[in-house]
């Protein structure tokens, strides 16, 4: 069985999709009404890249699987707020019914991913032994 070796965070499908959403949702953010800046601008700038820094956190924490797992559901936690701070920004017209259904189906990949993460965290997750005999 050929195993994936991840040489690092930056390696990981879910790292790379997070942290393009996150960098897309800056820039359209940059049009958002200034009245915006410290609610909606702030607050999905903030969980959008939470998401990322979860999954980050997750992996240099891959030691213990438990605390792992627990970086993976925080970062679907923050997910689900980005979500809902795409619903304003659509409901307020800040951005279109294409942009929100990018960001949208984009996001449900990425929860799909975090959930695979949570159900086999052994496939990412580090064993003392491993490293002790490197």
């Amino acid at each position: 069985m050929n195993k994936r070796k991840y040489k690092g965070y930056k390696d990981l499908k879910v790292y790379q999709k997070a942290y393009s959403l996150a960098m897309q949702i800056f820039d359209i953010t940059k049009t958002f009404p200034k009245e915006e800046k410290y609610s909606l601008t702030d607050q999905i700038r903030r969980s959008s890249r939470s998401v990322v820094t979860n999954i980050v956190e997750g992996w240099q924490k891959r030691l213990y699987p438990k605390s792992f797992i627990s970086k993976m559901v925080d970062s679907l936690g923050e997910c689900g707020e980005t979500e809902v701070w795409l619903n304003f920004s659509l409901d307020c017209d800040y951005i279109g019914d294409n942009e929100y259904e990018n960001f949208k189906s984009n996001y449900e990949e990425v929860n799909r991913m975090l959930f695979g993460m949570i159900a086999k965290p052994e496939r990412f997750t580090l064993k003392i032994k491993n490293l002790i005999s490197k």
